[in-house]
């Protein structure tokens, strides 16, 4: 079977996880990180889970899952290791036509969650199709090494760029060409050893200094707070 790769805009829509320990607690903190409404069904909470309760950031059902709760969600993380209840929450999930990911258990998922590494807005991900999470685990590992946080910096960096490409009103074509002359395969290396001025120097040669002035300044002041900002999942 193959999966269909796609991100998800979860920013205020309902989702729901059933269950309150160790996994439920990593699945909730993702949903929460990207914006989504969490719910959680479950006698009991981890501490920290509690703890995002207490503060108002996750709603808490004190109360094992129930035939229903399903309704209205976006999407659904059963952390569960009951497998009855893994089975209903599918069924429900089915007939609602919600997004339901049953941990661990691939027969009951109509998505299932890669192995994620995060740099600010980069997200770089590898999936086996529920195959070998502990291949996806190695995969993610090397992927930390090879993609570390200058990556979102650099990111930040051509997204500001690339608004004000847009906003001078080139083709689409024209457009497409200058950000690939803006993506210097040196780049990356110039960031991570705060070579600021070349990246000024480049960016200027193509968009003039005005732009590459402004840019320098965001540099060096980014640098100064540090290049932060990375998660792993």
């Amino acid at each position: 079977m193959h999966y269909f790769p796609i991100c998800l805009d979860i920013a205020n829509r309902p989702c729901i996880v059933i269950g309150g320990g160790a996994v439920a607690e990593r699945k909730a903190k993702s949903l929460l990180e990207c914006g989504g409404r969490v719910k959680v069904i479950s006698p009991e909470l981890t501490d920290s889970l509690a703890s995002l309760h207490a503060a108002g950031d996750l709603l808490w059902v004190k109360r094992p899952y129930q035939r229903g709760d399903l309704a209205g969600a976006f999407l659904v993380i059963a952390a569960t290791d009951d497998p009855e209840v893994q089975r209903q929450v599918h069924a429900e999930a089915e007939e609602g036509n919600i997004l339901l990911n049953v941990a661990d258990v691939p027969k009951w998922c109509n998505f299932i969650l890669p192995a994620t590494v995060r740099r600010g807005d980069l997200t770089v991900s590898v999936s086996t199709g529920g195959k070998s999470p502990a291949l996806a685990s190695l995969l993610r590992k090397e992927l930390e090494k090879l993609y570390g946080p200058e990556y979102d910096f650099l990111l930040q960096i051509l997204g500001d760029l690339r608004l004000k490409i847009l906003y001078q009103g080139r083709s689409q074509a024209e457009n497409k060409e200058m950000f690939n002359r803006l993506l210097h395969p040196d780049m990356i290396d110039w960031i991570r050893n705060r070579n600021f001025d070349k990246v000024a120097a480049h960016i200027e040669k193509n968009l003039g200094s005005d732009v590459a002035a402004e840019c320098l300044d965001r540099l060096k002041a980014e640098a100064a707070s540090g290049i932060d900002g990375s998660t792993v999942r």
